[in-house]
This record gives C-alpha cells, structure tokens and sequence, in this order.
C-alpha cells in the first residue's frame, strides 16, 4: 500500500526522498547534528531518560502501576493516602516545606505504559504528566530486563503557578522552578528504579511490596 503523494504536494516543509535528492537530505541531517547542544535545545520543552534494568518487564511494570511504590524510588514523594476521590492519592513533596501533592496512577497493561497524573497543591487539575514505559529488552536490545523511558512535557503551569494561593506560604519555590533540574533530578530517581528492581529481582524477592494501611486524607 502506497500513499499517493499528490495528497502531500500542498503541504509545505515536508522533506522527502520524492523532492529531495539523497545528498541533500544527508548534507541537512548533518547540519541539524551537533558535537554540543545548549541544555534549553535539547530540554526546554520536553524531558527524556531512559534506562535498562535487569528486571522481567512484567513485574517492572506491575512495580509501577501501584502508586505507592513512588515512596520508594522518588527522591521526595512521600506519605501517601487516599484522597477520598476514588483513584486520587495525596501526599507530600519533600522538595519543598508542606507542599502536598496529588497523584493518579493511569496504567495500561497491554501496552505496558504507566503514566502519573500530579499536581501541586490541588487535585482538581493534575497536570504535572510523569509518562512511562516499559519495554521488554530482548525485543529492543536482544538481552533480558526491561527498558524503561520517562518524558515529561512542559505544561505552561511549570512556568506560571496557576493557584498561588493556594501555596502553604507566599515564597514557597514553584516547581517549574526546578525544570532545569528535571534531567538530572530524574536521572537520580531512575537510578533508585534500577537499584531496587535488580536488587530484588537478583536476590528473589517480591519486586512489588504491599501497600502500608492508609488513612483518607482529605
């Protein structure tokens, strides 16, 4: 099945091997190629890590749809308990004095995708998107484990703090004042995945761990 390329001949900027010669399209390639790149180039808008884990993907993914595991290997998120909303989870973010923060866990087994929904503050809007997957390594790297790959996307919120007011204290740092950080800093909680996965997995130990008992919070 071919496209018909007269459905693409009003679309300006396309690049393709129908109206661009093999030398051309290699000349530009090498030109959008660079030995160094600014940090806002390659992080301004979006944020991406990945890494390999030596873990079945079944069990990294069941560790990931199950929220509470985010005490675990998040450098900051803890005391999480139902929010009395069914599915919303509150907590704290310990990267800033009594800064709560909401949490959904939003999961597809068949795909093996785990995406977190969370904001500061409010639970009305959780627009802070952590998008994971997981991805059996012997199909991408033909050896055993996972790969897991986290983005995020830079919401015009991490920029402008939509409810100021509802901050615990009027200096309190905005998270997107860390966006700069978010590459490392999520490097940092990537590494803390890989350490308990392959700790456990190695050792034979439940990857995943109970739940502690919750009290609603509200």
């Amino acid at each position: 099945m071919s496209a018909d390329p007269s459905t693409l001949a009003d679309i300006p900027g396309l690049m393709r091997i129908e109206n661009t010669g093999k030398e051309e399209l290699t000349a530009h390639c090498a030109e959008l190629t660079h030995a160094v790149y600014p940090h806002h180039q390659v992080y301004g808008q979006y944020c991406t890590i990945q890494e390999h884990i030596d873990c079945p993907p079944e069990q990294a993914y069941d560790y990931l749809r199950q929220g509470h595991h985010l005490e675990e290997w998040t450098c900051s998120l803890r005391g999480f308990a139902p929010a009395g909303t069914p599915g919303l989870w509150i907590g704290r973010d310990r990267l800033e004095d009594d800064t709560r923060i909401y949490c959904k866990v939003v999961a597809n087994p068949e795909a093996m995708t785990v995406d977190y929904h969370c904001s500061w503050d409010q639970g009305d809007k959780l627009w802070m998107i952590y998008l994971m997957r997981i991805v059996p390594a012997r199909l991408v790297l033909d050896k055993p484990g996972s790969v897991i790959t986290w983005t995020n996307c830079r919401h015009p919120y991490y920029d402008d703090n939509p409810h100021p007011e509802m901050a615990p204290h009027p200096d309190r740092p905005w998270v997107g004042d860390y966006w700069d950080l978010f590459y490392a800093g999520h490097t940092v909680e990537m590494r803390n995945l890989k350490a308990i996965l392959e700790h456990r997995h190695h050792n034979g130990l439940p990857v995943s761990v109970p739940p502690p008992a919750a009290v609603v919070v509200r």
